[in-house]
């Protein structure tokens, strides 16, 4: 499956996977804890600065920042015709921060190494008769659906684009949805080669 992670090494890069997955929990927090429209402001610019300071590492995820930024701006837009200006600003600051954590998050850390941090951070399920790294790997397989959807619709509407000039737009669910229960089954044969189960 395509992946969001980049091979060119940036600073974040440098930083261990449980350390990264741990900023985002905390920075995640304070942003939706935080009411002020101001610090929310100041927290975007942060996290412009972490996105332009990732440079190339961040290529294959700016189309999917700039549909984020599409739908931060309907919700803006919503509030504002809702009368709620304020709303709309904290709204969609907290949207836009949030996902650009998440994407340094993705574009900088190998899939395994997530894994790895998600089976030590659920260890202790294993004392009530759970599997840990079963559910370790079924959090990170979703993770890694959310990734190859958007690589597989890019590339669709790459396509589209080169053959007809126009924007793919609903024409490509179909396509889309038969790509991803494809991979969804090559998946499912993978694993139950691999387990058993």
């Amino acid at each position: 499956m395509h992946s969001l992670y980049s091979e060119s090494t940036t600073w974040l890069h440098g930083l261990r996977a449980g350390t990264k997955l741990a900023l985002l929990a905390v920075l995640g927090s304070l942003l939706f804890i935080v009411q002020s429209p101001w610090w929310l402001a100041s927290a975007a610019l942060c996290c412009a600065a972490l996105w332009w300071s990732l440079g190339e590492a961040t290529r294959a995820a700016r189309r999917l920042m700039a549909t984020v930024a599409i739908a931060a701006l309907l919700v803006a837009l919503f509030h504002l015709w809702m009368g709620h200006p304020a709303l709309a600003a904290v709204s969609t600051l907290r949207l836009l921060c949030a996902s650009t954590l998440g994407v340094a998050l993705t574009v900088t850390t190998r899939p395994a190494d997530l894994v790895h941090v998600l089976e030590r951070l659920l260890s202790p399920l294993r004392w009530f008769g759970l599997h840990p790294e079963r559910m370790a790997l079924q959090i990170a397989l979703m993770l890694r659906f959310t990734e190859h959807f958007f690589a597989q619709w890019q590339r669709l509407a790459d396509a589209y684009r080169l053959r007809t000039g126009k924007a793919g737009g609903l024409r490509l669910i179909a396509p889309l949805a038969i790509l991803m229960l494809q991979a969804s089954r090559r998946v499912a044969d993978a694993l139950w080669a691999r387990l058993g189960a």
